[in-house]
This record gives C-alpha cells, structure tokens and sequence, in this order.
C-alpha cells in the first residue's frame, strides 16, 4: 500500500479543517438563520403585501407600498430627520468621545475611578436615560431651564420638547451623553498603542502638544477613529429606545427617525404591509456605512 503524498496530506488535512470549522460554525448560522434571516425574508415579502388589521390574510400588491412612501412628504421627512439625527449625533459624540479618551489617558490622582465612572452612562438601561433627560429638558420644572434662567442666559422658560429644533437637540444629546463612553473605550485602546518613542521624537523636533497630536497620535489613530464612527453610524440608525421614551417621535414628525415609523406603522396604524416597507427603506440606510465598514475591515485583514 502507497503512502499519501505531502501534497495530498496537506490537502486532505485542510479539508478536514474546513469541516471541522463549518461544524463550529453551524450552531450560530443556525441561530443567525433563525433570528435574522427568516425574519428579515419574510419582512422582505410581507412589503410587496397590503396587511392591515381587519384584513383576514395579506394580498398582494407589488411595489405599491413602495410608491405609497415615495409620494408621501412624510417619508422624506422621516429620512431626513434619520440623516441629520445620525450626522449630527455621531459627530458630536466622535469628538467628546476622542476629547475624554485624550483626558483619560494623562496620568492623574484617581484615574482609575473615573476612568470606571465614564462608564455609568453606557451601562445605565436606557429608558432610564431617557426619563432622565426628559425630566432635563421640560419646560416648566426641568434642570435645563433652571441653570440658564439662573445665570441670565433665557428670560422665560422654554419648552425644549414641544419645539422641532429643540426636541431634535434633545435626542441627539442624550444619544451622544449615551454612546460617549463607547466611543472613549475604543478609542483609549486606540491611544495605549501610540509610541512613547515616537511622541518623544516629535517634541524634540520641537512640536507641542497640538503637533504632537496632529502628526503623531491622529495618524496612528485613523483606521481606528474610521471603524468607530462607521459602527457609531450603524448605531444610531438603529437607534429607537431612547427616542421613542424622550419624544415618542413629536412634535408633529420632528424626532420620527426610521425606526420609529416603523413602529407606529406596525403597531398604531396597524398596517404591516407598509411598516415592512418602511423596514426594508431602513435596512438599506444602514446597509450603506456596513458595506464601508465591510471593506476596511477585510482590507485590514489581508
């Protein structure tokens, strides 16, 4: 009997790992196929359906739910407010978030617990955030009102929830107080791998503290900074709890970002058929920064 050739036991050997790693691999396709993807599928073909609440069973309508959205002012509305939500709060929350990673890598007295402390906003529930906030920003008893009538900056007291623009700024701060901590996390890993050398080097070419971060810390921190803003976006578009808790949407439309139409469609209207479409909208906004995401990160890899 022959023995096996180093190339075919190299190639039977690469084959039995294949199929020792698509069976540890099974169990969570499993999970992925149930949890996901069948949900998202039958999401998928429930929006080419007219399904509301005092129909016994869907009929189907092709593309009309589709058209429905793309003729109503709402919808665009809607998306709007979903694009500026996500601009805004992820940009806000990429600079203190880098701001308090910079602080939190000095060496101080007590480092460590505020470190540790930074984290309470992260893991507090966030319903509980958001009754915070609300409470915050009413405009009759809210702590907002109180320390700017105090130091003069309002005369009156304004009703920051019953305002679009101050609703709107309601949401994004308390999205951004939300994920500051996220953001520090990753981005003080991102710190503790800049080179002590490096930043030495710079200060005796004669850079201070903004060279020192401009052309030594930022670029060692850019693919970094690009993957957790690409991840922040795809969190926010995401977002429904905190908004849905503070504002529930209002005033008129001016905090209903994508996820919550998808609610209100589903589950006050009662129309499953355009809440689908309003998910299928919604799944190809945040599909745009994973497919970003996607790349560098299996460019990284090879």
């Amino acid at each position: 009997m022959t023995k096996p050739s180093p190339a075919a036991r190299r190639s039977g050997l690469k084959a039995q790992e294949r199929r020792t790693g698509f069976l540890l691999l099974l169990p969570a396709l499993v999970a992925f196929a149930a949890v996901i993807l069948v949900p998202f599928l039958q999401s998928l073909r429930l929006s080419l359906y007219k399904y509301t609440i005092e129909m016994e069973s869907p009929a189907f309508v092709g593309l009309a739910n589709f058209h429905k959205l793309l003729a109503d002012p709402g919808m665009a509305t809607v998306w709007l407010n979903t694009l500026v939500f996500v601009v805004l709060t992820t940009g806000l929350t990429f600079i203190l978030g880098l701001g308090w990673a910079l602080m939190m890598n000095q060496s101080f007295t007590g480092r460590g617990f505020v470190r540790a402390a930074s984290l309470l906003p992260w893991v507090l529930p966030t319903t509980v955030t958001a009754f915070l906030a609300a409470w915050i920003f009413n405009g009759q008893y809210g702590v907002l009102n109180a320390v700017l009538l105090q130091s003069g900056v309002i005369s009156e007291p304004i009703t920051w929830l019953a305002e679009e623009k101050g609703a709107m700024a309601a949401v994004i701060l308390t999205k951004a107080w939300l994920s500051v901590p996220l953001f520090m996390a990753f981005f003080l890993a991102g710190l503790q791998g800049v080179s002590q050398d490096q930043i030495d080097a710079a200060r005796v070419d004669g850079c201070e503290n903004l060279g020192v971060l401009a052309y030594v810390v930022l670029p060692h921190m850019a693919p970094t900074m690009i993957i957790v803003t690409i991840l922040g976006a795809m969190g926010n578009l995401q977002a429904f709890d905190v908004i849905y808790a503070l504002t529930q949407g209002g005033p008129i439309k001016a905090t209903t970002m994508l996820s919550v139409e998808v609610y209100k469609q589903a589950f006050q209207n009662w129309d499953m058929g355009t809440a689908c479409a309003v998910g299928v909208v919604w799944f190809v906004t945040i599909a745009i920064p994973t497919v970003f995401y996607l790349r560098i990160l299996f460019k990284r890899e090879t």
